[in-house]
């Protein structure tokens, strides 16, 4: 019996970790006439917690136990609350709880919105 509620405690505390490190990918996949197929990467996110911050420049995102990963912000980027919402970019600061989408171009991820979750 012991065992069996340690076993759920460390599963529900994995299962927390897992929740905060959520990175995800929509594709989209078209057909041609000829009968080719082309996929092709619509959206990534990312949600964690901000660490390095340059406003304007780039930052690092903390998604869980691992290193942090670093973000450049495109051209235009929108920053947003959780409802869509939108807000100045001086809302976002070292330690806010973010999701981001990104595209990736080359080495880097490029960020063209971000979701402020607190």
């Amino acid at each position: 019996m012991k065992n069996l509620i340690l076993s759920l405690a460390c599963a529900t505390a994995l299962v927390g970790t897992v929740a905060q490190a959520q990175t995800s990918t929509a594709t989209s996949t078209t057909t041609t006439a000829g009968g080719t197929s082309q996929t092709t990467t619509t959206t990534t996110e990312a949600t964690g917690t901000i660490g390095e911050w340059t406003p304007g420049t780039s930052f690092t995102l903390t998604e869980g136990s691992g290193a942090p990963t670093h973000y450049r912000f495109g051209k235009e980027v929108t920053y947003v609350t959780p409802d869509g919402k939108v807000i100045e970019a001086s809302k976002v600061r070292k330690g806010s709880h973010v999701r981001v989408h990104y595209m990736k171009e080359g080495n880097d991820m490029v960020v063209s919105r971000v979701t402020v979750m607190e």
